[in-house]
C-alpha cells in the first residue's frame, strides 16, 4: 500500500500522526539540548531553531494557500490553521477589530502531557515571542506581535497562551524600518 491509495479519513489520520510524530521528535531533541548543556542554552537553541523554521513554515503555507504578500490580519488567521501543531493542539482565532486578531491555544499538547506527569508548564513564552513574531512577519511584513499571557506567566484555565497581532499601517511601517 502507498500514500495515494488511503482514503481520505485514513490520509486526515496519517497528517495527523504526523503532526504528533513532529511534535514528539521536536520535544526530544529540546531534552537532549537540556541534558547536555542546561534548560538556559536549550530555551537559546529552541528559539534559533524556531525562528528559522516558522519562516519556512510561514513562506511554504504562504505558498500553499497562495495567499498574497500583504493579506493581513485575514492571511494570518488562515494561516494558523494550517501550522503543524494546528492538527494536534486546540487554538482559536478572534478578529477584535480590522487591525486586532487575538490568538489563543486553549489546548496544547505539550503543556497537557507535563500537567498529566504532574511538571510545571513548560515556560514557552520566548520561545514563543521569536515563532509568532516571525510567522506573523512571514506572512504579512507589517503585522506585529505582541503576548498576553504565555508560560511562565499565569494564564486563565482556558487556555495556555494569548497573541496579539496588529495590523499596522505602511505608513509607520517604513518608518520604523527606516529608523533601525
Amino acid at each position: 500500500m502507498e500514500v495515494g491509495d488511503l482514503s481520505r479519513d485514513r490520509l486526515l489520520e496519517l497528517l495527523q500522526d504526523m503532526a504528533k510524530r513532529w511534535l514528539a521528535h521536536d520535544g526530544l531533541w529540546f531534552q537532549a539540548v537540556e541534558r547536555a548543556h542546561g534548560m538556559d542554552e536549550a530555551i537559546r537553541a529552541d528559539s534559533e531553531a524556531w525562528r528559522h523554521f516558522t519562516v519556512i513554515e510561514a513562506e511554504r503555507i504562504k505558498r500553499f494557500l497562495n495567499l498574497p504578500p500583504a493579506g493581513g490580519l485575514a492571511a494570518l488567521a488562515e494561516a494558523l490553521n494550517f501550522r503543524l501543531y494546528a492538527l494536534v493542539n486546540r487554538q482559536e482565532a478572534i478578529r477584535v477589530d480590522e487591525k486586532t486578531l487575538l490568538f489563543r491555544m486553549n489546548a496544547c499538547r505539550v503543556q497537557e502531557a507535563r500537567r498529566r506527569k504532574g511538571l510545571p508548564d513548560f515556560p514557552c513564552k520566548s520561545v514563543g515571542l521569536v515563532e509568532y513574531s516571525w510567522f506573523a512577519r512571514t506572512i504579512d511584513p507589517r503585522i506585529e506581535t505582541r503576548v498576553l499571557t504565555c508560560p511562565p506567566d499565569e494564564h486563565p484555565p482556558e487556555y495556555y497562551c494569548a497573541w496579539e497581532f496588529t495590523l499596522k499601517d505602511e505608513a509607520a511601517t517604513t518608518t520604523r524600518r527606516d529608523e533601525h
